[in-house]
């Protein structure tokens, strides 16, 4: 990691030099047979100009033997990066605290309606304005009854909704539904089922009466003032519906961080088949959405190109918390993240974080209240800089607490990078985490079907180790595990 506001230049062969011997090293690190083998070591880098890939910061090596020019000089250079030059980049668990430490935007609370609340976080305790049950009210459908029967029942009946009743007296029965308002004096609620009627219009109980059965007695659940949550509570779809039946109309809350997507590269197609050296954009459809699901407020999806100057233009001109650029953060003749920054006079937080897929992340600082995320342009890369950096930081900058960090047993061996954290697209299967196949920085199967990733240490993971695992914002609901 650089010193907040510095680039260093970076040998890009040197990078991937290291990379591949470190990798002819391990054990078992052959080039998958196949792309995104579940477990499989991570590939050797195919050949590629000096200079390394523009779009997704996978640097390579000038041979498939790991080094730039076959020679003992190759050799000597990748062991100095080895050494020195991978270093500077930051290790996963301290990335992803330094995004979660992100200084909290000085915004006021706002008054949010009830419709709009959800998935923000309340900037204020919530109170209760009435009573709940604000009155006596019929748990069950049935007849309210006053004294011991049998009772004689009356014509008219009670329902939901309507004023107070007349009171009865003792040996009167009134039908009566479920969240009706208890006539006075009544002594219990028989259900429907457990009464019957005689060719007289008397009711008979056909078991027991205890005294204020299936009555819900004024303040039960709690007396209007009574606290019912905490400032900090998320606003989910239970907190809502207490909050509605509590008295609120609307509720103090958070404003969502607003997020602006740069989409960099001039490659890319936002419709129709690949064609003539150009792809098809997998990350312009899907991190709008993904970013949403971690809290934040879209405001914008910019195409800029390979353009610095409209970069810079962006960048200047946004006033989103955070700005989410795609690609362009390695050092190759169009990567323009890195020089922007510099132009700008942003603080380099972040540059390069120890992970596999999407080391070439980076985090900055490009206004007082503004971050910028850089991913790179692969996709599961950029979903690893997306869970490593982007989900920490807007979650500070929502007012969300971290949530607990939880273990399952991994189901097979993955083999890990000799030095980086690894991680890999896993479904969870009863009490196991299971490796998913199509893993690869550049895939995107493996990820579509996955419930979590699973953090893979240095080295790898056997069987039956415990793994953290990183739940996916969409795919917490119906999985059969036990998180407490």
């Amino acid at each position: 990691m650089t010193a907040p506001g510095q680039y260093e230049e970076v040998d890009l062969d040197d990078l991937d030099v290291e990379e591949a011997l470190a990798l002819a090293k391990e054990g078992g690190a052959q080039v998958p047979d196949g792309p995104g083998a579940t477990g499989g070591s991570p590939a050797v880098p195919p050949p590629s100009p000096r200079g390394g890939s523009r779009e997704h910061g996978q640097h390579t090596a000038g041979t498939a033997a790991g080094t730039t020019d076959g020679t003992a000089a190759g050799s000597s250079r990748a062991r100095t990066a080895a050494e020195h030059g991978h270093h500077r980049a930051t290790p996963w668990p301290e990335a992803r605290a330094l995004a979660g430490r992100a200084p909290r935007r000085p915004d006021d609370p706002v008054s949010v309606s009830l419709d709009a609340a959800l998935g923000l976080v309340l900037a204020a305790p919530l109170a209760a304005l009435t009573d709940l049950p604000s009155f006596d009210t019929s748990a069950m459908d049935g007849w309210a009854v006053a004294g011991p029967g049998p009772w004689d029942v009356r014509a008219e009946g009670v329902l939901a909704g309507h004023a107070e009743p007349e009171r009865l007296t003792d040996g009167e029965a009134v039908r009566i539904a479920t969240g009706a308002r208890i006539p006075q004096d009544v002594t219990a609620v028989i259900r429907s089922e457990h009464g019957r009627t005689d060719e007289k219009e008397r009711l008979h109980a056909t078991r027991e009466v205890v005294p204020g059965q299936d009555i819900r007695p004024r303040g039960q659940e709690c007396r209007s003032g009574d606290p019912l949550l905490q400032r900090g509570t998320v606003v989910t779809p239970a907190v809502l519906g207490l909050a509605a039946a509590a008295g609120y109309d609307t509720v103090s809350a958070l404003p969502r961080p607003r997020a602006e997507v740069l989409v960099l590269g001039d490659e890319l197609l936002t419709e129709g088949l690949p064609h003539d050296g150009l792809i098809r954009d997998a990350l312009g459809p899907m991190l709008p959405s993904w970013l949403r699901a971690l809290g934040a407020d879209v405001i914008a999806v910019r195409r800029l190109g390979d353009d610095a100057e409209a970069l810079r233009k962006a960048l200047k001109n946004s006033d989103a918390d955070l700005v989410v650029t795609t690609g362009g953060t390695a050092a190759g003749p169009v990567d323009h993240v890195h020089p922007t920054l510099r132009r700008i006079g942003a603080e380099l937080l972040v540059d390069g974080v120890k992970v596999r897929p999407g080391h070439p992340m980076l985090l900055a600082r490009t206004k007082e209240n503004q971050h910028l995320v850089g991913l790179p342009g692969n996709p599961l890369a950029a979903v690893s800089g997306l869970l490593t950096l982007a989900e920490p930081l807007l979650r500070t900058l929502a007012g969300r607490a971290a949530p607990e960090t939880y273990t399952l047993p991994l189901k097979e061996t993955v083999h890990g990078h000799p030095y980086d954290t690894r991680l890999i697209p896993v479904v969870l299967r009863e009490d196991r985490a299971v490796p998913l196949h199509y893993n690869g920085p550049a895939m995107l199967r493996g990820i579509a079907v996955a419930d979590a990733l699973a953090v893979v240490p240095p080295g790898g993971a056997r069987p039956g180790q415990e793994l953290e695992i990183l739940d996916l914002p969409w795919a917490t609901a119906g999985i059969g595990v036990c998180f407490t």
